[in-house]
């Protein structure tokens, strides 16, 4: 079952919640070993956007700014040594569904395609027409901190994220309750069917959809779960720190993660740091990815964009 697009006023759809400040616990200890432990750890009150930044939006501020992204800028060779001369040309990671899948290799679904960006989002002539107010992609972590420069904003940490998505519940396992899909209704947009090769969706929904589009958290929240991943601030770190062994001890206001430690161990010749990404995508499926939940986190590298990655911003008090 489908819900249908929920009617809101322009202020709140495209403008910013209020998420009051308190402890509460981040993280679990059922899921993925990289969202344990759980911990407690305290937030400050922030504002956030009710939606993630949509392709309407980012292109007033590439307007304004005349901002390049990551994935129209040629790699330079000097940063991925090793690199074959023809791959060091501008573009993307695109998903693209097999027809089949013979082991875990990604590689069967991902290719970096030359010329897939913000405005093309699978490469070639394809582009952004009827597609306004769904969530940009193809957007570099440097992409993501300029536009919340230029907004007046910042990038929400992995703990004021976590909060916000929680939307008040802090003892479940999704953003609306314990059941993935209560009642058969669709709370997010994942992927329907058997990831990669199948999708049930119907013909043209099997991507992003329009930012709103299902129903919000407990805070009037849209989409923070599903649609696209979303870059925050913290540096990635394989696991959570142990909980405080004593109230006065809990973490205020986290920032996560070291950029040291963030390098990927198998590619020990390129140094790029990594930052957590939170709240699943489109591509997120049951039988491949279960982290369309508030605690689930996943590694991105800052100078990676994909087809399915974008973000929100905050505003703090």
């Amino acid at each position: 079952m489908i819900p249908d697009r929920r009617a809101v006023d322009d202020a709140g759809f495209q403008g910013l919640v209020w998420v009051a400040g308190r402890t509460f616990t981040m993280g679990s200890n059922e899921h993925y070993v990289e969202e344990a432990p759980a911990h407690p750890v305290t937030v400050d009150g922030f504002w956030i956007d009710a939606t993630p930044v949509t392709n309407r939006q980012f292109a007033s501020f590439v307007k304004a700014t005349g901002h390049v992204t990551v994935a129209e800028r040629a790699p330079r060779v000097e940063d991925y040594p090793g690199a074959l001369p023809k791959m060091l040309r501008a573009g993307s990671l695109v998903f693209t569904p097999p027809k089949a899948v013979v082991g875990p290799d990604i590689t069967q679904w991902w290719s970096f395609k030359f010329g897939a960006d913000w405005r093309h989002p699978y490469g070639g002539r394809t582009d952004i027409r009827g597609k306004l107010d769904h969530p940009v992609v193809h957007i570099a972590y440097s992409d993501a901190k300029a536009y919340a420069a230029w907004a007046g904003k910042d990038l929400p940490t992995e703990a004021e994220w976590e909060l916000a998505a929680r939307g008040g519940l802090d003892d479940a396992e999704f953003a609306w309750g314990d059941g993935l899909n209560p009642e058969g209704m669709l709370m997010a947009n994942t992927w329907q069917g058997i990831f990669p090769t199948l999708s049930t969706k119907p013909a043209g929904a099997d991507r992003t959809s329009p930012v709103g589009y299902f129903p919000s958290n407990g805070y009037g929240i849209y989409d923070m779960i599903g649609n696209v991943w979303e870059w925050t601030s913290d540096f990635w770190s394989t696991r959570h720190p142990e909980p405080a062994s004593h109230a006065c001890c809990i973490p205020s206001n986290p920032r996560g993660g070291d950029a040291d430690a963030s390098y990927d161990p198998q590619l020990p010749d390129i140094r790029i740091p990594r930052r957590v990404l939170k709240g699943g995508s489109h591509l997120c499926a049951p039988n491949y990815c279960r982290r369309y939940r508030p605690a689930a986190r996943h590694a991105e590298p800052e100078d990676t964009s994909t087809s399915h990655v974008g973000f929100r911003c905050v505003k703090r008090a």
